[in-house]
């Protein structure tokens, strides 16, 4: 067996994994993977010794239990446990969610003309949920005259979901189960066909089939052979078109079909060129198209006829500090959604008589100097009404209506926190520089009156990939760290999307390490002007989060007391070289083929698990998820086992394995907040905080 438990008392000793060596050469690189074996979870050594760490960990943990249990009851308390979304109306029905104390699972609703009439509920998550160990709900979707409901279940956490369809009318469920599909789901205007994508081995969604209703059946209707893409299928806001999106981390090509005439051919709008990101939104007989062609890395629009899309006019020339992120039509107006120098904004241009080019156009005005904003609930196209939810570091999360013509805000809903007064909180924004003299933003909040001295405890986040941006958003459940003094740092380093898309292309391919020391950098700038000091300094990231934890802790351990490392990416090397896992071809394009020897030697400089050694580590805790897709269970497994043979210090180290979900945890809510509760316990115990 694999595993080395001793059990006397508190005299625990941490499991062993055997040692299995695995040899590989590479461009004439020879290295040995002494862990390799723990890929085979049907190897009784594989869960027998993830199972050791599970225990250990429990045993190491058990003295935090009050703690754990205090901050459970901490962050329950500042929930709204019973409570319900903003309705969103699509025609004349209105669409929302609500939660039950006590209930893990949304419950789906709707109300029908009015918000005064008695409710009707579609879907009980709870109910739905009952003798299993996970339920995700992915997609769902009302056919448009809404009598019938398509929704997708996942129940492993794999994030493979099975599609049903529910009729409304007679709460019966329809001769309909489609398995292996993504989060892809679009009905046609004919209320009676389905188009959604299914996956390949590599769980990459690849091929567009139409599901007619009435036993017809599927009917595949495109194959997307290249590896690096993924399919979407989506409608445009006015309905008119479906579309099948091919997606690459550099590359899109869309195809369009009107969605009234589900049985024609889609056509492409604009064919695929290397390195050309596009996408669109339709109003009369215009597209109007956000792309990145030319030299326009943060993205232009232009507007072309739907018969000839071809034939363009630009409306929108590429702005050098402001991103365009996205673009959405209405019947009287268009949204374009921007990032300027890393903050969001909302631009809305008027058409005028029918065009867009000479209309009016302002920019919704927002009050602090950090936050994020998202348009989101706006099922409905002619309208002068736009929904967004503003949010920051210290502002819960507020949904608003915005009327674009007179320009006034009706807030609708703003979450309710209880016991939180954002009077006794304070956030700001600084600028460090890295050590090529870009200035890199962190976000911080904190209790008012923490001390700028070094004493003050941190835990600074971190992520920078894919181009996604880690927006400074409000958190009920970190009220627990701030009000035990704790500061709260986000930094925005480069291979995210904060500062726009050149942010992202300064931290990807061999411009990665960039990431690394923007957050070294980062962590020494706090240091340096006394918001903490590296004693009591801990330190978050996951999944691809996770690979900047882990790198940064290769390169600088004795910066940092604490990490938490959360389903991370640190077997990178390996994994990049396995074309048979999921994400690894169509994830060239963001770290590099390690066949071409040039991306190999920079992904092998920092993969987390490649550059462990002999060093003294701070203490760290280790997350995974058996089913997780995304990053699979074994690269954290390797990557514990790995720095308990090599560490020299006698530090905590903990693997917790989730034996019954995927990449995000555990599914039902208070599951969610007794994992959250278990990893604020090891943080704080971490740094001396133990009430």
């Amino acid at each position: 067996m694999p595993i080395t438990l001793a059990t006397p008392e508190r005299a625990i000793q941490p499991p062993t994994a055997k040692i299995v060596p695995h040899v590989m050469t590479v461009h004439d690189d020879t290295r040995t993977d002494n862990y390799a074996w723990l890929r085979n979870r049907e190897d009784p050594d594989t869960i027998a010794y993830l199972e050791a760490e599970n225990a250990y960990t429990k045993a190491e943990m058990d003295h935090t239990e009050d703690l754990q249990a205090k901050i459970y009851a901490e962050i329950l308390s500042h929930i709204k446990q019973t409570d319900l979304t903003v309705p969103v109306k699509r025609d004349d029905y209105f669409y929302y969610t609500r939660t039950e104390e006590g209930k893990q699972y949304r419950v789906y609703c709707r109300k029908h003309g009015s918000l005064d009439v008695a409710e009707e509920i579609l879907l009980d998550g709870n109910l739905m949920a009952e003798g299993r160990k996970y339920f995700q709900i992915g997609v769902f979707a009302p056919s448009p005259n809404h009598k019938l409901l398509a929704y997708s279940i996942d129940e492993t956490g794999d994030e493979v979901f099975t599609v049903v369809v529910r009729d409304l009318e007679s709460g019966k469920m329809l001769p309909v189960e489609i398995g292996n599909t993504s989060y892809a789901l679009e009905w046609a205007e004919d209320n009676a066909t389905l188009f959604y994508t299914v996956l390949d081995e590599a769980k990459r969604p690849f091929k567009v089939f139409r599901y007619a209703l009435g036993g017809l059946g599927a009917t595949e209707i495109f194959h997307e052979t290249d590896r690096r893409f993924e399919l979407d299928v989506s409608k445009t806001s006015s309905r008119a078109f479906l579309t099948i999106n091919s997606v690459s981390s550099l590359t899109t090509e869309v195809r369009y079909l009107p969605s009234a005439e589900p049985l024609g051919e889609f056509r492409i709008v604009l064919p695929r060129r290397a390195g050309v990101e596009y996408d669109l939104t339709h109003h009369g007989d215009s597209f109007f198209i956000r792309m990145n062609d030319g030299g326009a890395k943060t993205f232009r629009v232009v507007r072309a006829p739907v018969a000839k899309p071809d034939d363009w006019v630009e409306i929108l020339p590429a702005r050098p500090d402001v991103t365009v992120e996205g673009v959405v039509a209405f019947a009287g107006h268009l949204i374009y959604e921007e990032r300027d120098r890393g903050l969001p904004r909302i631009r809305i241009q008027h058409f005028d008589s029918g065009q867009v080019d000479s209309g009016e156009t302002h920019y919704i005005e927002f009050p602090e100097p950090d936050y994020c904003v998202l348009v989101s609930g706006n099922a409905e196209y002619d309208t002068t009404v736009l929904r967004f939810t503003y949010t920051s570091l210290v502002t819960p999360a507020s949904v608003f209506d915005y009327n674009v013509r007179t320009r006034e805000r009706e807030l609708k809903k703003q979450q309710e926190v209880p016991g939180y007064d954002p009077a006794n909180y304070q956030s700001e924004r600084i600028l460090v520089k890295a050590p090529d003299g870009v200035e890199v933003p962190i976000s911080l909040v904190s209790r008012k009156g923490v001390a700028r001295d070094g004493s003050a405890p941190m835990l600074l986040y971190g992520y920078g990939s894919y181009g996604i941006s880690t927006e400074p958003s409000f958190s009920p459940d970190r009220l627990s760290l701030l009000d035990r003094g704790l500061v709260y740092a986000i930094a925005h380093v480069r291979g995210g999307g904060d500062l726009g898309k050149p942010w992202h292309e300064d931290g990807r391919l061999l411009k990665k390490p960039n990431t690394f020391t923007d957050f070294i950098a980062c962590a020494e700038a706090l240091i340096a002007k006394g918001y903490t000091s590296a004693e009591r300094l801990a330190i978050e990231g996951r999944s691809a989060g996770g690979l900047l934890t882990g790198a940064v802790v290769n390169l600088r351990p004795d910066l940092f007391a604490v990490a938490l490392s959360g389903v991370p990416f640190v077997d990178a090397l390996n994994s990049m070289l396995d074309a048979s896992l999921p994400l690894t071809v169509g994830e060239y394009e963001e770290w590099g083929d390690p066949n071409d020897k040039m991306f190999y030697e920079c992904i092998k400089s920092y993969s987390p698990y490649e550059n462990v050694r002999a060093q003294a580590y701070p203490m760290m805790l280790i997350t995974a998820g058996l089913n997780d897709p995304r990053v699979s269970y074994w690269e954290p497994a390797k990557w514990a086992a790995k720095l308990r043979a090599l560490k020299t210090d006698k530090r905590r180290l903990l693997l917790k394995v989730n034996m019954g979900s995927g990449h995000f945890g555990s599914s039902g809510r208070y599951e969610y907040f007794k994992e959250t509760a278990f990893n604020y316990a090891f943080l704080l115990d971490a740094l001396g905080i133990r009430t």
